[in-house]
C-alpha cells in the first residue's frame, strides 16, 4: 500500500459520498455538463501515465486530464523545480521583473521557426490567450472580421467562444461579433470529402462574400481537439494562410491542444505543414498541470499593442513559468516528442486492426498521441452512433480507461495521454479498449 499523502493539517474529507454532495451542493450549475460519466470519477493521485481513484483503483489517463499533462502525473523535476519557486517566491506581478519568466520566455520563443522576432505574453489560460490573440490580431491589422473553422473549439471566454464552430460550446447570449466560418476540411466526413481545394475555396468565398474584402486573420487548430481530432491535411493551411494574408489578416495557429510534441512528427504541430503563424496560442500540457498560457508572436504584430496597459493577474507567475522551464527540459531529455511518435503510431496500428473487428468504428485518425475512434451506425452513410459511443465509453471506464467523448456528435473516443505513455502500455490499453467493445457491440 501507497503511504497516505499528507500534505498539511487541513483535513480533507476523502469519502465517496461527501465528495459528491459537497460538490452538487456548491458547485455552479455552469460546471454540471462537464462531468464525462454518469457516476462520478473522483481522482486522488497520479503518477505518470496512471491515476488513482479514492477506492485506489488504477486507470490508464488516456487523456492526459484534458491535455493539461503532458510529461507525466507528478513529474519529479517539474514538481522540484515548482516547489522551490513555491518556496522562494509564490508570485511576483508582471509590474515588477523577475528572471524566470523571461527566461522562460526566451526558451519558448527559441522553439519557434527560426529567422523571425518572437515575443511571448503570459496568460492564465489557453481562452485568456485565445482573446488576447483575437486582439492582437485586430489591433495590428485595424481590421474586425476573423474567420475560424467549423468544429472548431478555441475556449469558453466570450471571445473564445466566437471563433468556436461547435453549438455546444456556445451559450445561448449574444456572441462577439465579426466572425465567419468555415468549412472544416475533415477527410472523414467533411461536406466537400476529401482533398483541400474545395476547402480552400470556402475560405476565398468567406472573405469575398462574408466580410468587407479586408480581414483581421483566421484561426485554426492544426489538430482540432474537441471537434474529433481531426488533422488538417497536407496544405490546408498554408493556402489558407496565403488567401488570409491577400486580405490583409495575420495567421493565429491553436496550439493549446495539439502543440508540446504531441503530435510526435514536430515540437509544434503547425510545423508539419511547412507554415510560419504570425501569432501562436499555447497552454495546458506547456505546465504539465500548473495554470500557464501564452501567446507567442511576431515582434512587429505584438508592438501594435504597445500603447495600451494590457495584463494577466497571473500571467508570468513564477511558479507556473518554473514548470514551464522543466516541461522543456524534461521533454527534451527524455526524448519524449520521439516517444509520441513511436508509441503513437503503435496505438493507432493497433486501433486500425480493431477497426477490422467491429463495424461500429468508421474511423480511425489522429498523430502520435492525439487519437480518435469515431463511432457509425453504419459504415457507408457514416451516420454517427452517439448512444453506441456512450456505452463503450462507460465500459471504458469500468475496465480503467480514462479517455472522452468528443465530436459534434459525441461519437468520437478522444485518446490524448501524457508523453510517456510507454510501448508497454499499448498491450493493456488495446485489451481494455477490446473487452470494452466486446461488451456492447457483441
Amino acid at each position: 500500500m501507497n503511504a497516505p499523502h499528507i500534505h498539511s493539517d487541513l483535513e480533507v474529507d476523502w469519502s465517496t459520498e461527501a465528495i459528491v454532495e459537497r460538490r452538487n451542493r456548491f458547485y455552479s450549475a455552469s460546471q454540471r455538463k462537464f462531468v464525462p460519466y454518469k457516476e462520478p470519477l473522483i481522482i486522488k493521485r497520479g503518477k505518470g501515465q496512471y491515476v488513482w481513484d479514492e477506492k485506489d483503483q488504477k486507470y490508464i489517463d488516456l487523456l492526459g486530464m484534458n491535455l493539461c499533462i503532458s510529461v507525466g502525473h507528478a513529474h519529479p523535476q517539474v514538481v522540484k523545480a515548482a516547489s522551490e519557486q513555491l518556496a522562494e517566491l509564490t508570485h511576483c506581478t508582471t509590474m515588477f521583473y523577475h528572471p524566470v519568466p523571461a527566461q522562460y520566455a526566451e526558451e519558448l520563443a527559441a522553439t519557434m521557426p527560426a529567422g523571425q522576432d518572437w515575443v511571448v505574453h503570459f496568460t492564465n489560460s489557453g481562452a485568456e490567450a485565445i482573446d488576447l490573440a483575437l486582439l492582437m490580431a485586430r489591433s495590428h491589422t485595424g481590421n474586425i472580421d476573423m474567420l475560424a473553422l467549423a468544429s472548431s473549439y478555441h475556449g469558453a471566454t466570450f471571445g473564445a467562444q466566437s471563433v468556436t464552430g461547435i453549438s455546444g460550446f456556445r451559450h445561448p447570449v449574444p456572441q462577439l461579433g465579426g466572425v465567419a466560418f468555415v468549412a472544416e476540411p475533415n477527410q472523414y466526413r467533411g461536406i466537400h470529402g476529401q482533398g483541400v481545394e474545395s476547402y480552400l475555396a470556402e475560405v476565398q468565398r468567406a472573405i469575398d462574400s462574408s466580410t468587407s474584402g479586408r480581414i483581421a486573420g483566421m484561426i485554426v487548430e492544426p489538430v482540432q481537439g474537441y471537434g474529433g481530432i481531426v488533422p488538417m491535411p497536407d496544405g490546408y493551411i498554408s493556402g489558407a494562410f496565403e488567401r488570409v494574408r491577400a486580405a490583409g489578416g495575420v495567421c493565429i495557429v491553436d496550439e493549446v491542444q495539439s502543440g508540446v510534441a504531441r503530435t510526435g512528427d514536430a515540437f509544434w504541430a503547425f510545423e508539419s505543414h511547412g507554415v510560419v503563424p504570425d501569432i501562436v496560442v499555447v497552454a495546458k500540457g506547456v505546465g504539465n498541470g500548473i495554470p500557464l498560457g501564452a501567446v507567442i508572436a511576431k515582434r512587429n504584430v505584438a508592438e501594435s499593442m504597445a500603447d495600451k496597459f494590457l495584463f494577466h493577474t497571473y500571467g508570468a507567475n513564477p511558479v507556473a513559468c518554473a514548470a514551464g522551464r522543466a516541461v522543456l527540459k524534461v521533454i527534451r531529455e527524455e526524448r519524449l516528442q520521439e516517444n509520441a511518435r513511436t508509441v503513437g503510431a503503435a496505438l493507432k496500428a493497433r486501433l486500425e486492426d480493431l477497426k477490422n473487428h467491429f463495424p461500429l468504428i468508421g474511423d480511425i485518425r489522429g498523430r502520435g498521441l492525439m487519437l480518435a475512434i469515431e463511432l457509425v451506425k453504419d459504415r457507408a452513410t457514416k451516420e454517427p452512433a452517439p448512444e453506441a459511443t456512450l456505452a463503450i465509453f462507460e465500459e471504458t471506464r469500468r475496465n480503467g480507461l480514462v479517455a472522452s467523448r468528443s465530436g459534434p456528435y459525441r461519437n468520437v473516443i478522444r485518446m490524448c495521454p501524457p508523453l510517456c505513455l510507454s510501448m508497454a502500455d499499448v498491450d493493456d490499453v488495446m485489451e481494455r479498449f477490446i473487452r470494452s467493445f466486446k461488451s456492447v457491440a457483441s
